[in-house]
């Protein structure tokens, strides 16, 4: 073990790093280098791959389309990875160090600084693979070896650029973190596309007639023209009035859901007269259990693609019990049948009303995978009542009316940690499973993301502005 630990800190060293800035730098600072990654990130997502093009371009298909608002990719970019490695790499550590595989105390300083390097380690090795794995898979279409070399450089570069650009964040030189803006932006950018859009597409292939993509222009139009009928549904999922608003509708009942919290009462040992609450959420664990339903979604569906790929036509009984795909990749990037077509997102209301029992089948599963993946994330993550009440016991604070022991706050918490664990569990779980059914702008899981993280930047910047106004007021909200 000790081996491992001066190998991780040997390698460390020598890993590009961003260093810690010497002073804070102020709000506004802070504004201009998050702003400048943003950018970055943005300049990246629409600047296409190096060699990928005509034929390749045109056949390559997303196999893991439903996954890029997760990742924050973008297909055929520089952003093909999104930060899809950097999610990984970071899951899998937290998961180890929080069911004790890997020992590490979070707490000490030495540990923090290995726990950051064998991220950033395992971050470049999860490049590595997802790179070579899209390539070899035919993800990005049929590349030639000098393509392959090239693209591959290109999606290693890139990817290291978005680690760095996280790191800068994280280390205190922007708000917040690199991996949260990126999504929020990749979300709001898929909003803004389907509400604003002023391209035109044909409704079907057999139409002559063009309309506009983004449903505002399309209103206007359908209000011109004395067409508004058409404007309610469209067809190929187009941004309709029914999902405009459903996505207003969904935005709203998160906004609320996420104000619902218990509040514990407590005081602290330390400091006589202190009181305050312990806030326990209703989304005691926010969106991680729909991210890893997706993470897990998303790998067996690359998997049983690469399978019905290499095995051909020949396929069998069991590989298509799997899925099974479009012999022709332009004709489709979602699975036709199998396993993974079921724990696959409908396309909108069209596909859900053509196929219910797909579409409920796909419900039950993100449900139950959801409350599964909650509990289990409580639980090594420490996010459970014994983790709970031994930091409420490192930080001095007691329950008003129990005995200041581990165990006694520790059963006051099972009243409730459990318990709105599978609640949050069900209704995440049932908020984006119902949002992608309606086919929700930004998609259900994006919502999701992008209200909470919008929600976590409004808190940090009201905590900031109070800190430089006055620093004693806001370490002492930042301790009740």
């Amino acid at each position: 073990m000790a081996s491992i630990r001066d190998f991780v800190k040997s390698v460390g060293a020598v890993l590009p790093a961003i260093p810690k800035p010497e002073r804070k730098p102020s709000l506004n600072e802070r504004f201009v280098w998050t702003a400048f990654a943003l950018i970055a990130y943005l300049v990246m997502a629409v600047t296409p791959l190096y060699g990928l093009g005509g034929t390749n371009a045109a056949n390559s298909s997303n196999t893991l389309n439903f996954l890029r608002v997760v990742f924050a990719s973008a297909q055929g970019s520089l952003m093909t990875l999104g930060i899809g490695p950097i999610v990984t790499a970071g899951l899998i550590l937290q998961l180890l160090v929080g069911s004790d595989i890997i020992k590490l105390d979070m707490g000490d300083s030495s540990d923090r600084a290995i726990f950051g390097s064998a991220t950033k380690l395992l971050t470049l090795v999860v490049i590595v693979g997802e790179a070579g794995a899209y390539i070899v898979g035919g993800a990005l279409g049929v590349l030639t070896s000098t393509q392959s070399v090239v693209i591959f450089v290109q999606l290693f570069v890139a990817s290291l650029i978005v680690l760095l650009l996280d790191e800068m964040i994280q280390k205190g030189w922007g708000i917040g973190s690199g991996v949260s803006l990126f999504i929020m932006a990749g979300v709001a950018q898929t909003v803004m596309w389907y509400t604003f859009s002023p391209f035109t597409v044909r409704l079907t292939a057999a139409s002559t007639a063009s309309v506009y993509f983004g449903f505002i222009p399309a209103l206007i139009s359908a209000t011109f023209t004395n067409s508004l009928s058409g404007i309610l549904v469209r067809a190929n999922n187009y941004p309709s009035l029914l999902t405009f608003v459903l996505t207003i509708v969904m935005i709203l009942v998160l906004v609320y859901i996420e104000g619902i919290r218990v509040e514990l009462p407590i005081t602290s040992t330390k400091y006589r007269g202190f009181q305050g609450v312990y806030p326990i959420k209703l989304l005691y664990v926010s969106n991680i259990p729909v991210i890893l339903v997706s993470a897990l979604a998303a790998n067996v569906t690359f998997f049983t693609q690469l399978l019905q790929r290499y095995a051909g036509s020949s396929s069998s009984s069991w590989i298509h019990l799997l899925g099974t795909w479009p012999a022709n990749a332009t004709t489709g990037t979602y699975p036709t049948g199998g396993l993974v077509y079921y724990i696959t997102a409908p396309t909108g209301l069209s596909q859900t009303a053509a196929d219910p029992v797909h579409a409920v089948i796909y419900l039950l599963f993100l449900v139950g995978m959801a409350v599964l993946f909650a509990r289990l994330w409580v639980e090594i993550g420490g996010l459970n009542p014994k983790a709970v009440a031994k930091n409420l016991m490192d930080a001095d604070v007691q329950v008003p009316g129990f005995r200041r022991t581990g165990l006694s706050i520790e059963q006051v918490l099972n009243r409730y940690i459990p318990t709105l664990t599978i609640i949050g569990g069900i209704l995440v779980g049932l908020i984006a499973g119902v949002s992608d059914l309606f086919g929700v702008f930004g998609s259900g899981i994006g919502i999701l993301l992008m209200v909470d993280i919008v929600l976590q930047y409004y808190q940090m910047l009201l905590k900031e502005q109070i800190e430089e106004l006055s620093p004693g007021l806001a370490g002492l909200l930042g301790a009740a």
